[in-house]
């Protein structure tokens, strides 16, 4: 339609980070953490990440360090129940040895109050636990609270060029996957971290207060699991990410087709669809599957070679017990140590698959947050107390691509008043004309003024609320008509509104619905016909009441009577006012002030209908092909009756 279409290439979706599945993992050891560091720090910028990470979570300081002293006394308390526990297990086991030999019995009492200790203990940590909890929980709710309202204000901070080149699919991902991801890791492993490493110093200085020999036999283990979490990992990180670049194609392609299934429909493309959804689909597949079969091998590879030094560790033990060194109730208490030992070794290795997918999530929010932005607004930016409407473009060049103009050297002067038609065929650059006129992208070179001011002078939310805009493409939302129509001018009273939709005649069609004014227009507005919001956009505009208009193709899908009146009601808003209409129709501008025909990016003619056609010029070819008269013999062969019309009209 315009010279967007054919200049602004869309790529495909690139990443969209998911988190890895969270399962209990594998039996590493400490290493295990550092060892997806250097990974991750190949592929992505590991340290760079946390930092911007820490910097968002900076004004929770205090908080976080209350959920660290919490965290730390909710383990040393866990830490201790085993070696009070031992106590009594040794207690009870010297009162049965006692009995049976007639010189003492068991002493309930004494394994009573081990027992109420060891209970109080556990208590408390249970209670120091669900505080660190709740507090980290708040914190990671804020933090990404903030992080999506960072990234939901860069959105209107970005210029449109960075949209045309990025899938919706893609930019959803921030707000929902992404941002998740961030949350989910900092509610669940921030915390696990801390009570992991502190479980494992603190259980290492218990086992080798028991013994030091067994406490060796148990960490040998931890060179063979290492090796092994190394190799694994290896394995699995080039998956992840391929997993995450395809989970991103997958989303773009579903959005883009179920948003315009219709269409899909219409021109039979489900079978090209499905096909390219298989091929994304496939290849998603394969990576997830590995990336997840390595991921869960994990666990079973380090429960062997933990269960190989746990045989180890209770032989040594019964020894020792036989030769007096320790007492039965050390060696249960290490069995449970040992036993509390790998499971915070698993959950380090754990976290440091989750970390795949938080740190490319992460990186991912923030390269969009650091993504150039709209060239500043202007210090003092021009304040006009009325507009008169007088237009001017200036040698203007621009295209979406450097290599690829558009427009080049394009000038015109439109006077107030004047209702300006602007023609030509697809991809010529009218509606590129628009799109500077209103700064959704700035001109290359050349100056566009308003009223002897360049536009760039303006701030982009007084410019814009110059213009009453009427496009090709209607956006209305899920909400009430009232609603959609109010969004010309939220201010607006209830009679403005009604006022407006009598003006675009769509009052009528509006009090036959069910609710009127409050019908509800549902989420992909499918339940009016396209004309029917047409007119609903249309009314936003008279609603607007903006000192110019832009209509884009404004009467292109409603019937012939609703466009007569239509152009009745156009004509009595356009007069005294800059009116700019883009039109394939030429029918539909024939009594504009100015014509400005366009081709290639450059105006070729400009006049009025007359004098263009006496020209007989380019005007006076798209606007006789328009209307010439197929002859009977061209339109019995149907290829000869497609080509009769130039399709670049269309």
């Amino acid at each position: 339609m315009n010279g967007s279409n054919g200049n602004t290439p869309k790529p495909q979706a690139s990443v969209v980070p998911v988190r890895p599945g969270m399962r209990r993992g594998p039996m590493g050891g400490g290493p295990g953490g550092h060892m997806m560091m250097g990974p991750v720090q190949k592929a992505r910028d590991f340290k760079g990440t946390l930092r911007k990470l820490v910097a968002y979570l900076s004004p929770y300081r205090l908080t976080i360090l209350i959920v660290l002293v919490l965290a730390i006394g909710s383990t040393a308390f866990s830490i201790v129940g085993p070696k009070i526990l031992g106590g009594a297990t040794t207690e009870l086991f010297n009162g049965i040895l006692a009995k049976i030999a007639g010189t003492g019995d068991v002493p309930f009492g004494v394994i009573g109050r081990i027992l109420l200790t060891a209970l109080g203990l556990y208590a408390l940590s249970a209670g120091l636990s669900y505080g660190q909890g709740w507090l980290m929980t708040n914190v990671a709710i804020q933090v990404t609270y903030q992080l999506r309202k960072d990234v939901m204000a860069k959105i209107h901070r970005m210029p449109f060029r960075y949209f045309d080149g990025t899938s919706h699919g893609e930019v959803l991902s921030l707000l929902t996957n992404d941002v998740d991801t961030i949350n989910q890791t900092l509610n669940q492993s921030l915390t696990q971290i801390i009570t992991s490493l502190v479980t494992v110093v603190g259980i290492l200085a218990m086992m080798l207060s028991i013994s030091w020999q067994m406490t060796l036999v148990a960490l040998t283990i931890v060179p063979v699991s290492t090796l092994l979490v190394m190799v694994i990992v290896r394995q699995s990180q080039r998956f992840f990410r391929q997993q995450q670049d395809y989970l991103g194609h997958v989303n773009g392609h579903v959005e883009e087709m179920f948003g315009g299934h219709l269409i899909v429909k219409a021109f039979n493309g489900e079978e090209k669809s499905i096909a390219q959804f298989d091929r994304y689909n496939n290849t998603l597949y394969g990576a997830a599957w590995k990336s997840q079969f390595f991921s869960s091998i994990m666990m079973p590879v380090m429960r062997l070679v933990g269960n190989l030094g746990y045989v180890a560790v209770v032989i040594l033990g019964g020894w020792l017990a036989i030769r007096k060194a320790i007492t039965v109730g050390d060696i249960q208490a290490f069995i449970q140590y040992i036993n509390a030992f790998t499971q915070p070794i698993t959950q380090l290795a754990n976290i440091s698959n989750v970390l795949q997918g938080t740190v490319a999530a992460a990186e991912r929010v923030f390269d969009f947050l650091e993504q150039p932005e709209e060239t500043p607004e202007v210090a003092s930016p021009v304040k006009l107390e009325q507009i008169q409407g007088h237009v001017e473009f200036r040698d203007v060049c621009f295209g979406y691509e450097p290599d690829k103009p558009v427009i080049n050297g394009f000038s015109a002067e439109i006077r107030p008043g004047q209702k300006v038609a602007i023609v030509g065929p697809t991809g010529a650059g009218k509606t590129t004309m628009v799109k500077l006129l209103m700064r959704f992208y700035d001109v290359g070179c050349g100056a566009i003024l308003i009223d002897g001011h360049d536009v760039r002078d303006f701030t982009r939310a007084d410019l814009r609320a110059l213009f009453g805009m009427v496009l090709q493409d209607t956006w209305l939302f899920n909400g009430t008509i009232m609603e959609n129509i109010r969004y010309g001018r939220p201010d607006a009273t209830d009679e403005e509104v009604i006022a407006a939709a009598q003006a675009a005649h769509v009052d009528h069609f509006i009090r036959t619905l069910p609710e009127g004014y409050n019908f509800v227009l549902n989420e992909e507005v499918t339940n009016i016909s396209q004309g029917q919001k047409q007119l609903l956009t249309i009314a936003r505009a008279f609603l607007a009441d903006s000192p110019m208009l832009i209509l884009d193709e404004a009467t292109s899908s409603v019937d012939t009577h609703t466009e007569i009146l239509i152009q009745k009601a156009m004509n009595r808003l356009m007069r005294g006012r800059t009116s700019f209409i883009i039109a394939h129709r030429l029918s539909t501008i024939q009594n504009a002030d100015l014509i400005l025909v366009m081709r290639d990016g450059n105006v070729v003619e400009q006049g009025t209908h007359d004098e263009l056609l006496a020209l007989g010029g380019f005007y006076a070819d798209l606007y006789n092909s328009q209307f010439e008269r197929v002859d009977s013999e061209e339109a019995v062969e149907p290829v000869s009756f497609g080509r009769s019309i130039p399709s670049m009209l269309y």
